[in-house]
Parts: structure tokens; sequence; C-alpha cells
């Protein structure tokens, strides 16, 4: 636990140190997310359950950090997600279930911060299109997988985030349909 509170914290301090450096939020957050998750998970060998709680502090320290110094939390899960894309195909992860963990950890840590979560969520999936061509992966699993992970975790926040995010994911999206597929157990939960 002592350790993930450390990657919370050090990927925030990075993350706000940056932003005020140079006052931009999307290429901080994706070459912070991606360094600092390529160099843990290549220090601890975390798979599994282990990659997705990396992933999730990383995302939630990126948030954190861009709230922090008023920046744009859009951009940061934008730049959250491309990043995670970038950092875990240069270790060998899987991109589908890393863009769906990564645009729902960026839904919660959005809601904590009193954040936009159907902002948070639209750029989640275009971080996740954009990440997806780079790889040359499907744009559209890609999207699918984000879109998903996004109202799952709007689902763990509460039913009105729910709707919110299902508005904002409404239509196209950087030119992909985007299809969310059930089921949704934390939407359920909050619902009743």
């Amino acid at each position: 636990m002592q350790e993930n509170r450390g990657i919370v914290e050090s990927v925030k301090n990075s993350i706000v140190q940056s932003i005020r450096g140079t006052g931009e939020v999307l290429n901080t957050v994706v070459d912070t997310v991606s360094g600092t998750l390529v160099h843990t998970i290549r220090g601890t060998g975390a798979v599994g359950t282990a990659l997705t709680s990396t992933v999730s502090d990383v995302l939630r320290g990126a948030i954190l950090g861009t709230s922090q110094v008023s920046g744009d939390v859009g951009a940061a899960a934008k730049g959250g997600v491309l990043g995670v894309l970038r950092g875990t195909k240069e270790i060998g992860v899987e991109a589908t279930t890393t863009a769906s963990e990564s645009a729902r950890a960026v839904v919660k840590a959005t809601a904590d911060v009193g954040g936009d979560v159907g902002s948070a969520a639209r750029n989640a999936v275009e971080g996740a299109i954009a990440g997806a061509r780079e790889l040359g992966i499907s744009a559209e699993e890609a999207a699918s997988a984000a879109a998903t992970g996004a109202v799952q975790g709007a689902g763990d926040v509460s039913a009105a985030a729910v709707e919110q995010v299902r508005r904002a994911l409404t239509g196209a999206i950087a030119g992909i349909q985007v299809v969310v597929k059930a089921p949704f157990r934390g939407e359920e939960r909050k619902a009743g």
C-alpha cells in the first residue's frame, strides 16, 4: 500500500512541476504516465492485478496533479490513456485491456477531484483511439474497451455519473462509432 501511495504522489508531483514549468498538459501527462509505467513495471515485474493497480495509481496521480494546478483534466484523461498504451506496448502488455482499465481509473479519479466525468470519459476514448492508431491495432476495439471501462468507472461512482458518461460517449468520437459493451457491475450496484 505504501508503494502505491508513493507512485500516486510521485506522478502527481512530477505532473505539477511539469505543467507549472511548461503550461502543457497533454504531452506532459503522456510522457510522465508512459515513463513511470515502463520504469515501475520493469522494476517490479507487475502483471495481472498488480499491473491494473499500477496503471490506476499512475493515472490517479496524473489526474490529481493536473487538478492541483487547475489544468485541463480532460486533456489529462486523454494523455493518460495514450501514455498507458504507449508504455504497456513497450513492455508487451495487451492494449485493449489496459485501455479499459485506464478509462475506468481516469473517470474515477476525475470524480474524486470533482471534475467533469463525461469530458474525462470522452477524452479517455480519444486517447485510446489515438493510441490504437499509433500502435497499429483496431481503433474500434480500443474505443469500445475504453468506453466500457469509462462506464464501469462511472458505475463505481454513482448512477448520475453513469448517465453523464453515457451521454458524453454518444455518437462518433474521433471518427469512430463507439460501442459500449455490457454488463456494468458498478452501474447495477449504484443504480439501485
